[in-house]
């Protein structure tokens, strides 16, 4: 089954690439997977559709589209820039299969509500990728070792950065890469907004191998270009919005309050996330993990409604109901204000443990290679007309602008009704207080940016 070919090409309709292709029979038969199928179940944006409500997209959809362009990217070496002798620095074609399948299960391990589910239970998406793709009991495992024995380990290799072919790893993960491309266009599409657009098909065009990796005739600097600018404005206008932030912050501390229920032996039985108890434990295997999806863990916050604990009841319901926490940004010289801003709001009735919380996000949208990093990335190389490279920033004054600078904000989370009038006149110098700060600028009330759905 080395590279079988199907007898007819197999097509997936997509919204953001039309078609997508299949002519391997090793890529059909991972899609078919029970574990690649659980990603039609985990949202690629996790609580982003809160905000904006188209984004109700899979991690199912993405990682189809991510193979996709991969094998238009693979499609295209083969036609222009096929290897004529080894070490020559062009493209291998046989070095397709392991491409598309890295390309196709990179995102496998994620997890329900991704990055907050991680940051409770710490587990580790890509860990579990490796996992998936090397462990003798899953399906996926199966079909990758019928193309060759070692194949499983060589597409893990690929993931986690140390397969010896730097073509291969950086279609999948660098700076500009199959991942990027589509989640930036997809996400763009189902959040409906324009921020994340670029010429793709330019892009793809002036892209070329070479001995060190990949790079771009100059004459597509500027699509190039176009596509760090596109990502550096999703970052700020979608992925950090505040409200959704607001969401994640109910997340965090809804899982948390059950996570301590659990602990103190508080939980009621009838109320027990039983798919949960080998994270609460820490003894969670492979098969736990690959249990949940999004919808197993709202159907535990649905039955938590009805809970006796009135913190994991609200906000359960404060989850379910979209009713996110406000938020006010910060800056190092007005942080010494923030414990007393939590003591108002315990005074006021809210637990500051679960009702408050600190947000930073950052992104670096673009950074030269800097080889004595903890992470050294792959910098976007312009192939010049002699032939030598020069790095993106270096010829581009606007990449070169947003170059090494990290881009983000500090935010302080609190409940809405702190901005409102109580309910008891008990409480109003509370509130007055507590709004003093916010309303004479001392903090920074968030910026609904340019839509609505601001709650």
């Amino acid at each position: 089954m080395a590279d079988q070919l199907l007898p007819r090409e197999k097509v997936f309709r997509d919204p953001v690439h039309n078609y997508i292709h299949v002519r391997h029979q090793v890529i059909l038969d991972l899609i078919n997977t029970p574990e690649f199928q659980r990603l039609r179940r985990i949202k690629q944006l996790g609580v982003a559709s809160y905000v904006f409500q188209g984004a109700e997209h899979s991690r199912f959809t993405h990682s189809l589209g991510v193979y996709e362009i991969t094998r238009q990217i693979c499609d295209n070496f083969q036609s222009n820039f096929p290897s004529q002798a080894p070490g020559d620095g062009l493209w291998d074609d046989r070095e397709r299969l392991v491409a598309l399948c890295a390309a196709l299960l990179h995102d496998i391990g994620h997890g329900p509500y991704s990055h907050t589910f991680e940051h409770i239970f710490g587990t580790d998406h890509e860990a579990i990728t490796r996992r998936i793709l090397t462990s003798p009991e899953t399906e996926v495992y199966k079909i990758l070792a019928r193309v060759e024995p070692d194949f499983p380990a060589k597409v893990a290799s690929v993931i986690d950065h140390t397969y010896p072919n730097p073509q291969v790893v950086q279609m999948i993960s660098s700076q500009i890469d199959a991942d990027r491309m589509d989640y930036l266009l997809r996400d763009a599409y189902n959040t409906g907004t324009n921020y994340g657009l670029f010429d793709l098909t330019r892009v793809l065009r002036v892209m070329r191998p070479y001995a060190g990796g990949i790079a771009f005739d100059a004459n597509g600097m500027h699509a190039v270009e176009d596509y760090i600018v596109s990502r550096f404005q999703m970052y700020q206008q979608v992925y950090f919005h505040p409200v959704s932030r607001g969401m994640e912050v109910i997340l965090t501390h809804l899982l948390e309050r059950a996570k301590f229920l659990y602990e103190d032996q508080q939980f009621e039985d009838n109320f027990i996330p039983q798919l949960l108890i080998p994270f609460f434990e820490h003894t969670f295997d492979l098969q736990d993990y690959l249990r949940l999806d999004d919808g197993v863990l709202n159907t535990y916050f649905i039955t938590w409604l009805n809970y006796p604990d009135t913190i994991l009841r609200d906000l359960a319901a404060r989850f379910l109901n979209r009713k996110p926490l406000k938020s006010v940004g910060f800056m190092p010289a007005t942080r010494t204000l923030l414990p007393h801003l939590r003591e108002l709001v315990d005074q006021a009735g809210f637990n500051p443990e679960y009702y408050t919380a600190e947000n930073d996000s950052f992104d670096l949208p673009y950074d030269q290679y800097d080889p004595a990093s903890a992470n050294p990335k792959t910098q976007i190389e312009i192939i010049q007309p002699d032939k030598t490279l020069e790095e993106l920033s270096s010829l581009s004054p606007i990449v070169a602008a947003i170059s090494g600078r990290a881009t983000g904000d500090t935010r302080f989370y609190f409940p809405k009704a702190m901005l409102g009038k109580p309910t008891d006149d008990l409480f109003t110098p509370i509130y007055q207080e507590f709004q003093h700060y916010i309303l004479n600028g001392a903090l920074i009330l968030e910026n609904p940016m340019e839509d609505d759905n601001d709650d």
